[in-house]
């Protein structure tokens, strides 16, 4: 039997303990356990209530719990508490994404733990970093509304959330980034830190263009659907069958276009030759691209466009991504759901050293790995089968 091929690993013992539910928290164990650290996730008895939601959230377990363990836990026990210490003291990162306070009553907070364990670094993910909101409930989509994604996604007067959970994904992204930096301090200081991310903060870095496009212009930027586009070919198109996005991002890629489409006319006007130019224009140009366009079907404009440096993207939905040539080398990794159904899933976005992250998983059903992970914090078979009794640990 040949082995399965590398995967990189920089991240190889690192120790990561996870107290965390929904989105935010767990996309940044999954990153870490993507890129090789051990990560135990602490469920409550039963599992953790994100594996039972339906709807769109019915993705949330499997795409962000991958590559973990499972250990369930009663914290409101204390032999269920005191495992919980014992595998934070033990840690090198903790995670957390409950609200405000929420460990620090059980005794696990940042300073508590630091006390016995000043390696630490101690990721919490929250909605809002310390200020007047800090204390109030965030969603993703709150955060959206509230930081001035949605306002300017949808069209004028009809705020639109962002088709993904962007900002709990980003913000998980950007405590990975806080928590790689907090370990390369360690290497000079020897000490841990708490490392906080948030929600809000998260949406205002993401809207920052437009922000600085105010203060550049002195106008407030448009919603997207109504934007004054830097370019003036930069559009969806409709084909004879399906749509296709097209941009024309330079001059040169102006008279490559003209010549590409036989828009002879269009390349002798001189006074399109500029870009500034093209976008005072667009409303001159684009019927008569939108109709060249729409005389060809999407198959035909992408076989023209290919090859030719010019940005252009049929119109995709999430389902084709399974079959999207492009993934089909490492970019979906095998996956066993706790149901015990097969799929593939997007590994971490990333190339290291020539080979990408990514390797067959299983999810764990609740409390799967709660005997494992007792054993290798030194308790003995009669102390985890005590545990289990008593219902302060949950195993299968």
């Amino acid at each position: 039997m040949s082995e399965a091929p590398a995967t990189p690993q920089p991240l190889a013992g690192i120790r990561v303990v996870e107290f965390t539910h929904m989105v935010m928290g767990p996309a940044v164990g999954h990153i870490l356990a993507g890129l090789g650290a051990e990560v135990v996730r602490i469920e409550p008895i039963g599992g953790d209530q994100t594996r039972r939601l339906l709807g769109s959230g019915s993705g949330y377990f499997p795409m962000y719990n991958r590559g973990k363990q499972s250990i369930c836990l009663d914290l409101k026990s204390p032999e269920g508490l005191a495992v919980a210490r014992d595998l934070a003291e033990g840690a090198d990162v903790l995670i957390e994404n409950f609200r405000p306070g929420a460990l620090d009553r059980l005794g696990l907070s940042y300073e508590q733990l630091a006390e016995v364990n000043p390696r630490l670094i101690y990721c919490s993910e929250k909605g809002f970093l310390p200020g007047p909101y800090e204390q109030r409930t965030a969603l993703d989509e709150v955060a959206q509304m509230m930081g001035g994604l949605a306002y300017m996604t949808g069209p004028p007067g009809r705020p639109l959330r962002a088709g993904s959970s962007v900002i709990d994904v980003t913000g998980g992204m950007f405590g990975v980034i806080g928590i790689l930096a907090a370990l390369e301090e360690r290497h000079r200081t020897g000490r841990g830190q708490k490392v906080v991310a948030s929600l809000f903060e998260t949406t205002i870095y993401l809207v920052g263009q437009h922000m600085a496009q105010f203060a550049v212009t002195g106008k407030a930027a448009a919603p997207m659907p109504a934007r004054i586009s830097a370019w003036a070919i930069y559009d969806v198109f409709e084909t004879r069958d399906e749509p296709v996005f097209i941009g024309v991002v330079s001059d040169v890629l102006w008279q490559k276009f003209c010549a590409l489409f036989a828009l002879d006319d269009l390349w002798a006007d001189e006074s399109l030759r500029t870009n500034n130019q093209r976008v005072m224009a667009r409303d001159r140009i684009l019927p008569q691209v939108r109709a060249l366009v729409a005389s060809m079907t999407r198959d035909e404009i992408v076989a023209k466009l290919e090859g030719t440096g010019l940005p252009f993207a049929p119109i995709a939905r999430p389902e084709d991504m399974f079959d999207d040539p492009q993934l089909a080398n490492g970019g979906l990794e095998p996956v066993t759901l706790d149901t015990g159904g097969e799929t593939r899933l997007p590994t971490i976005p990333l190339q290291m050293g020539g080979l990408r992250p990514g390797a067959p998983v299983t999810l764990p059903s609740p409390g799967a790995d709660s005997r494992t992970v007792l054993a290798a914090l030194g308790y003995d078979e009669e102390r985890i089968e005590r545990l289990v009794a008593q219902g302060a640990v949950g195993s299968q």
